[in-house]
């Protein structure tokens, strides 16, 4: 079995006005997010970030935790040798490249790398 090294880097908020969302945690908590177009904003570089997506088009159903690995192949190789099912296919998002997967629990979480 192959070992990937992997953190929990990032969640993301399924949000109504990701303005209105960014505003309220830069005010409440003093994090400066980045705006990645009009639905999207995010805080960048805190360990673990935090992402508001705001088109109900894109939004997950739930909060969306995301793992950071260094091998992104790899670790789909691994994801479905265990048993996980992938859920989007590896695509290019700002910043790097990801894919989802639902593991055997029913949650949906993301694997990125960033390139």
């Amino acid at each position: 079995m192959t070992t990937i090294s992997a953190t929990v880097a990032y969640v993301e908020l399924p949000v109504r006005d990701s303005e209105a969302s960014a505003i309220f945690f830069e005010r409440a908590f003093g994090w400066e997010l980045t705006r990645f177009g009009p639905t999207y904003a995010g805080t960048m570089g805190r360990g673990a970030d935090l992402g508001l997506q705001g088109d109900a088009t894109e939004a997950p159903a739930a909060p969306l935790a995301g793992i950071r690995v260094k091998d992104l192949d790899a670790a789909l190789a691994a994801v479905e040798a265990a048993g996980g099912m992938i859920t989007q296919p590896i695509f290019a998002f700002p910043g790097g490249r990801r894919f989802h997967f639902r593991e055997p629990g029913g949650n949906e979480l993301s694997v990125f790398a960033d390139d």
